[in-house]
């Protein structure tokens, strides 16, 4: 089982990719602004938990998860990972499983509103899912704190 990470060509793509403000997060913004929705970015909810942007006075949470490195049902990795980083990428994938849980929960017991939109879902219909997120502001916000 390797330790540490072995340099190879094949993950070369992957290295330096950003983490914020990707092309998907930056497209469903655009989509809830126009729709009216007023946001602010990277707002830290709690520690481990920073949801890609906030609605605030509609108490929603938005996660935009990418396909790749957050295991999409649809493109996600469906065989086993192969060559000397195997064991690093399971772990890692693992990881990122467990953290989305976590922030989801934690966003959630603060009284938010989580949503976790997968990349495809994005670039599939914006528009459609920024309705969607502006629907359930107005359903929670109507309710009072959840």
């Amino acid at each position: 089982m390797a330790r540490e990470w072995v340099s190879t060509t094949a993950g070369a793509h992957l290295a330096g990719r950003r983490a914020k403000s990707t092309a998907p997060e930056v497209e469903l913004r655009q989509a809830v602004h126009a729709a009216g929705g007023r946001f602010r970015l990277h707002r830290r909810l709690a520690k481990g938990c920073t949801p890609d942007f906030v609605l605030p006075g509609r108490k929603v949470a938005v996660f935009v998860d990418g396909c790749f490195w957050h295991g999409c049902p649809e493109h996600g990795r469906r065989k086993p990972w192969t060559g000397p980083n195997a064991d690093l990428w399971e772990q890692k994938m693992q990881r990122n499983a467990e953290r989305d849980r976590q922030s989801t929960l934690l966003a959630e017991e603060l009284g938010w509103t989580v949503v976790r939109a997968w990349e495809c879902q994005v670039r599939r219909d914006a528009v459609r899912l920024a309705a969607e997120i502006m629907a359930l502001g107005d359903a929670s916000s109507e309710s009072g704190p959840i």
